[in-house]
């Protein structure tokens, strides 16, 4: 049982996309049809090109923004605002998830490669709103992405979080090697584990694995 690790725990941060909905919804898809318009618009290319160029910098920079900025000196301010206005009806409210996030003792927030406005809009289609503490954005990193231990180490700073009483839930896995280096416990959230040295925890039901701590 998962419940033993977890007893130090005093600060509870979960990503946002893919962690605090299924992957099934789909949002990114939205989400990429959006940004390779903006990169098409922006650097004056087609399609295809504007395509591996959104992947390529996610791959290299974290973010398809933080290649963009810097390689290309792109304002963040408002592709955050265009990429993020997408529709939000594939998500629905999730009540088990909500008590199993209410139910976690200490402080809980929200950190994403998203923007905050955009997570509030997330989480309300969740029915999870006023669960969080706080809720920080790409923003909030000076636009610094995970995977970069600079931009936890920024989050940390703002929120007053000690790593070593933390845990993070993750759906992406190199997100998860920064803080397992600062002292975290990790659980990778995805429907298929990735097994590596710095994952402590998988699961496929966050809400389930959530329970499974309250014993």
């Amino acid at each position: 049982m998962p419940a033993q690790h977890f007893t130090h725990v005093s600060h509870w941060v979960f990503d946002l996309d893919n962690t605090l909905y299924h992957p099934s919804a789909r949002l990114f898809d939205q989400i990429e049809v959006r940004m390779t318009a903006w990169v098409m618009e922006a650097l004056k290319v087609e399609q295809a090109e504007a395509d591996r160029l959104r992947r390529h910098y996610w791959q290299l920079y974290g973010t398809t923004l933080a290649g963009l900025m810097h390689e290309h000196g792109l304002d963040p301010a408002p592709y955050l605002v265009d990429v993020h206005d997408i529709s939000m009806d594939h998500l629905t409210p999730d009540p088990e998830l909500r008590a199993g996030i209410a139910a976690l003792p200490g402080r809980r927030i929200v950190y994403t490669n998203g923007s905050a406005p955009y997570a509030e809009r997330v989480l309300a289609a969740r029915g999870l709103s006023g669960l969080f503490d706080a809720v920080y954005g790409v923003e909030h990193a000076g636009f610094r992405p995970k995977p970069e231990r600079a931009a936890f180490e920024a989050i940390f700073a703002a929120d007053g979080l000690d790593p070593a009483c933390g845990a993070m839930f993750e759906d992406d896995p190199r997100n998860l090697t920064a803080p397992h280096a600062m002292g975290m416990r990790t659980v990778h959230v995805a429907p298929e584990p990735a097994p590596a040295g710095h994952i402590h925890h998988h699961t496929d039901d966050l809400a389930g694995f959530l329970a499974q701590l309250r014993g």
